[in-house]
């Protein structure tokens, strides 16, 4: 047993004494508050996030190489499974300044030349067929003659900004196949490399971002041209959080239809992949054209190494893999297709692939959250022949509407099958665990958090949005030196909120969108010893994204007054999270920043919120495109 003495034991009582104090004081009456939906599992990171020149994709691939190596060098005759899955070229775009300027000029036509000039490449390559026609241009969507000339240069960047992290993506994938290589194993690896995310993404409003969550605020128009041609040479760098155009993201879909979210057309859903397996396809650089789907990949691996299809997984019985393996295709490009009928659906666009046909219904437009929906019995439904029209350019509904009924019903068999049915196109209904009957994990209008939690998610803590709230914590400061580091932060570098000491002095600091920081400061020292200090935000409400007073307090005494001129109402960051203690990620204030790590000892923190809750004033609609527009 382990020898403690008397004077610990008090330590920890006194501890525990000051804890049930504080919480004694800060206890409030507990009531409802609208709350998000919880995304599951934390964030994980390697401890290198805040180096300079660090990039999420090479540390990635780095981990990806010494787990290869690693397993090889452990059991060299035993196989191994890796799925490398990098966050590339989901936004925000981020790569080193010498990849994007490898494109510079490049994008200077716009995207309607840009889209004739893929198709050219596609057809010159053989990866479409050479009568392939490119599809119109949506009226959703402007023509690049149609954009503001000093903007014009800007979405260019953007597109330079885009090219070269998707090449840095590649190349950091290259480096893991070398290592395969390099081991002597990468004849015997079948490799699988899937080119895409359903699309890609329409997410980055007309004129693009520089900063998303601006749009996901609602904010949007505060990135006006002027400031957008400003913030030019930033577009990539870790002072933005950009994402391009709409019209980029159509011209990234060519020959095709539509973008990302658009499930019916396969602009929404089309992807190339690449297959590499020396020992076993004995073919190489040719073309297969059976249908094939994502679901078919395990089935695929399972049969290049033999094995069986597994029906318990730790004693769950497992349901049959819907998709049949691709194996067939590999060294016959004329086999027969055994992937003959597939379903799609995604916020009401609804699609179907039989034997060459597709017939499809666009629904919702991923740009316009405010658009109003027909009825789903009123979508309009296209047809397509797939063996004469590769891209669907050719609307055939008319001419067949007994094949398009009969293709309708088949969906409607298939969505029947997989639980698709009944289709729910209501979005903020379906995000709210109130209205949905979903547990919800935060309740109440207080919450008490620890020293060490930490990546903690936004929908996981007390939404203090658009409200009075108070964040009060008990400390010790250290005894030989200032003071110094983070007590509580939320959000990052484009928007979140901060309770930190510095060089003794308390202070609060508001970060709007990474355009403006509001510290407000304590006009005295914290002394040494144990305390408790606290941050009060007085709401000036009269509605969303206002205001308010700063009031700093150390153990009940006012020692400082300060001013926010304007908040964040919907969401501070799609991917920065809470901590106590410190702030990982990006900190949301340079005023800290390399120092965050407090030096003291935080007992608890409390963060309460007041009863003048607005955000019944946000429109539904907005908080269904912040969720969506997130995965």
């Amino acid at each position: 047993m382990a020898d403690i003495s008397c004077r610990s034991v008090r330590c920890l009582a006194d501890r525990r004494r000051r804890i049930r104090a504080f919480l004694r004081l800060h206890r409030r009456r507990e009531q409802s508050v609208l709350s998000r939906p919880v995304r599951r599992g934390r964030p994980r990171g390697s401890g290198q996030e805040s180096r300079r020149g660090y990039h999420l994709t090479e540390d990635l691939a780095d981990h990806a190489i010494d787990w290869i190596r690693t397993q090889k060098s452990l059991a060299p005759n035993k196989p191994f499974f890796v799925y490398f899955a990098p966050g590339a070229t989901h936004a925000p775009h981020h790569v080193p300044t010498e990849w994007a300027d490898k494109y510079a000029g490049r994008f200077a036509d716009g995207w309607d030349a840009q889209r004739e000039s893929i198709l050219e490449q596609q057809k010159q390559r053989g990866v479409v067929p050479p009568d392939t026609e490119l599809t119109a241009r949506p009226d959703a969507i402007p023509a690049w003659d149609e954009m503001d000339e000093a903007l014009r240069p800007v979405l260019e960047r953007q597109m330079e900004v885009y090219a070269g992290f998707l090449e840095h993506t590649d190349f950091h994938v290259g480096r893991v196949v070398d290592a395969i290589e390099a081991l002597g194993a990468l004849d015997n690896t079948l490799v699988y490399y899937i080119i895409g995310d359903n699309g890609a993404s329409a997410e980055g409003t007309v004129n693009g971002a520089f900063n998303e969550m601006a749009n996901f605020n609602g904010l949007a128009a505060i990135e006006t041209p002027e400031f957008m041609a400003a913030m030019k040479e930033k577009l990539g760098t870790p002072e933005a959080y950009n994402h391009y155009s709409v019209g980029w993201a159509w011209a990234m879909c060519s020959p095709f239809q539509w973008t990302k979210q658009v499930a019916s057309h396969w602009g929404g859903t089309r992807n190339g992949t690449i297959v590499h397996w020396p020992a076993r396809i004995r073919c190489k650089g040719e073309i297969r054209s059976q249908f094939t789907h994502v679901i078919d990949v395990a089935a695929t691996v399972l049969e290049a190494a033999g094995l069986p299809e597994p029906t318990f997984v730790n004693g769950v019985q497992q349901s049959p893999f819907e998709g049949p393996s691709m194996m067939y295709t590999f060294d016959d490009p004329d086999a027969p297709e055994r992937h003959d009928l597939q379903y799609f659906e995604m916020a009401g666009n609804r699609g179907i692939y039989y034997k060459g046909w597709s017939a499809v219904t666009q629904h919702s437009t991923p740009w316009l959250p405010n658009e109003e929906l027909p009825a789903l019995d009123d979508d309009v439904w296209e047809l397509y022949d797939g063996t004469t029209d590769w891209s669907q350019a050719h609307d055939l509904a008319a001419e067949k509407p007994e094949l398009l009924a009969s293709l309708q019903r088949l969906w409607l068999i298939e969505a029947v099958k997989y639980n698709v049915l009944p289709i729910d196109d209501r979005r903020f209904e379906r995000l709210n665990p109130t209205i949905a009957g979903r547990p919800q994990l935060v309740t109440g209008t207080k919450q008490v958090l620890f020293p060490g939690m930490k990546r903690l998610s936004e929908h996981s803590v007390i939404d203090i949005k658009n409200r009075s709230f108070s964040v009060t914590a008990a400390l010790e400061t250290p005894k030989n030196d200032p003071t110094d580091g983070v007590v509580i932060a939320q959000g990052g570098r484009f928007g979140g909120w901060a309770l930190y000491v510095r060089e003794n002095c308390v202070k609060f600091v508001y970060n709007l969108l990474g355009m403006s920081e509001f510290v407000i400061g304590a006009t005295e020292d914290l002394p040494s010893g144990t305390h408790q200090i606290r941050a009060r935000f007085d709401y000036d409400g009269g509605g969303l994204a206002k205001g308010g007073d700063v009031t700093l307090y150390i153990d009940g005494r006012s020692v400082g007054t300060g001013r926010v001129d304007g908040t964040q109402p919907m969401v501070f960051s799609a991917d920065e999270t809470t901590d106590i203690g410190d702030d990982f990620g990006m900190p949301v204030s340079d005023d800290y920043a390399g120092r965050s790590k407090f030096n003291g000892r935080i007992d608890v923190v409390q963060i309460d919120v007041g009863d003048d809750d607005h955000s019944h004033l946000i429109d539904p609609a907005e908080v269904a495109r912040v969720a969506t527009s997130r995965q």
